[in-house]
């Protein structure tokens, strides 16, 4: 089994501020898009939220563009100010992007 180690330490940067940079409004339900880590069975998302954005181990959001969908992906590591993902789904000629936003998919009945 592959180390957790990189992982964590993207995690722990993704949840550092940054100088001259202020912090994102936190939005329950949402994260934006941080970095993209490429590994051997497949990439990982970063998100700069985590618990405190409401967001929890198992979800699914969709992340856009503005208004364009561009993916889905599954929660599978969340830290308290941010969390790694694994992509289920692209749209057809888009990637996902630093920047994007990822927000709780809610399945309506």
């Amino acid at each position: 089994m592959r180390s957790l180690r990189p992982l964590c330490l993207l995690l722990a940067l993704a949840a550092a501020p940054f100088p001259g940079r202020a912090a994102p409004a936190r939005v329950a339900g949402a994260a934006q898009v941080v970095a993209l880590q490429s590994a051997r069975a497949g990439d990982l998302v970063i998100l700069g939220g985590g618990y405190d954005s409401d967001l929890r181990p198992g979800m699914v959001c969709r992340v856009t563009r503005g208004a364009m969908p561009v993916a889905e992906i599954l929660l599978v590591e969340l830290r308290p100010a941010c969390c790694a993902a694994v992509i289920l789904s692209l749209e057809p000629r888009q990637s996902i992007r630093a920047g994007d936003l990822a927000r709780m998919k809610i399945l309506k009945t």
